[in-house]
């Protein structure tokens, strides 16, 4: 078991091989420089590594916490999870938790291909993706015949905005601290006005985005997109990219433009940008939102669940988790009830603001 800054250099390529034989998307949540940048802010942290004939096999990343009880690494933030093993190894999913000392494992981003934990899943979940490996023009051709009226109307609203505001101009790769500064505010603004938890009132979540703005490398790269108009920045996205997947993660607009839609049009300039950059996929995350259906040109299971041993952290663990899963499943398989929760959450979030 090692802290992920104690893996050497040797190790880390180990793991990008083993990612790469996997055949699953590049996605640069699993990637070695992820878990290393949670380990920075999260001090339990924790590798475990694998060994089969003296060589490194596999590489589960997590997060220790008392009695053994183990989470994903990042969770709550980080969109694709799980172990990275050699094709074809034979290793049980419990034996795996006793090798480590874990009584149990948290997910709720688990990718499809990890057999050893799908099978203790409660619930599947959608991602959208965006898959642009034909080209950008070759997408645009597919969401016009789609649909149509939404990118006739997100195009017009484009030019509008210059007209209107001043010259647009999109920045793929923004290097400016100031520009994510204003994303960090209008995401935790929108977090606020729409009753949700503000992900960035917790540190460790922004200092994980700093770190992870300046880490550059060919599998995890931090990208800022930025959308501007007469030179100020309208929308921005935060995310992580590999040499073919672009994790989208943080997305947000300035709501004084809101009637312009930037975030729809800073959507479609970064999926143009990708495909040119050789990205072939978009990964929107999990969650149902408009503009994911509206972009979307297909959709991949998660998991969420908990891998177990027998024993007192587990159940422990079970017990704290279980019953707001169920009840957020309950409302979400309700849709009437799922409306009325939101417009509840908005609601309220207008009050703490009055």
């Amino acid at each position: 078991m090692l802290g992920p800054e104690e893996l050497g250099e040797g190790e880390k390529e180990r793991w990008r091989e083993l990612r790469a034989a996997s055949g699953a998307p590049r996605n640069p949540f699993m990637e070695p420089e992820f878990t290393e940048a949670v380990s920075r802010v999260r001090p339990h942290a924790r590798v475990a590594v694998v060994y089969e004939g003296g060589e490194a096999a596999g590489f589960l990343p997590h997060e220790r916490g008392p009695l053994g009880q183990g989470r994903a690494v990042g969770l709550g933030v980080s969109d694709c999870q799980g172990a990275v093993l050699r094709p074809g190894l034979g290793l049980d999913g419990r034996a795996l938790l006793r090798a480590c000392g874990l009584s149990s494992y948290a997910f709720d981003n688990l990718e499809a291909e990890q057999r050893l934990f799908v099978p203790y899943a409660a619930e599947e979940f959608t991602t959208y993706v965006i898959d642009v490996g034909k080209g950008y023009e070759t997408y645009e051709n597919a969401l016009r015949t789609r649909s149509p009226k939404f990118l006739k109307t997100t195009l017009a609203k484009e030019r509008r905005l210059g007209r209107q505001v001043g010259d647009v101009r999109f920045v793929f790769d923004e290097r400016d601290p100031a520009a994510l500064r204003a994303l960090v505010e209008w995401k935790s603004a929108q977090y606020r006005r729409t009753g949700r938890r503000d992900r960035f009132a917790r540190e460790w979540i922004t200092r994980l985005v700093g770190r992870l703005a300046e880490t550059r490398t060919p599998q995890c790269t931090g990208t800022l997109s930025v959308l501007y108009a007469a030179g100020q920045p309208v929308a921005a996205h935060f995310g992580l990219r590999s040499a073919t997947v672009l994790a989208c993660w943080f997305p947000a607009y300035d709501p004084r433009f809101a009637r312009f839609s930037p975030g729809l049009v800073l959507h479609l300039r970064m999926a143009e940008a990708a495909a040119a950059e050789g990205i072939d996929t978009l990964d929107l995350g999990r969650g149902a939102a408009e503009y994911k259906d509206a972009l979307k040109t297909g959709e991949l299971p998660v998991y969420e669940g908990m891998a177990t041993r027998p024993g007192v952290g587990a159940a422990l663990h079970r017990l704290g988790r279980e019953p707001a899963r169920r009840v957020h499943g309950f409302v979400r398989g309700r849709p009437r009830l799922a409306a009325l929760a939101a417009r509840t959450l908005k609601g309220a979030a207008r009050l703490r603001r009055s």
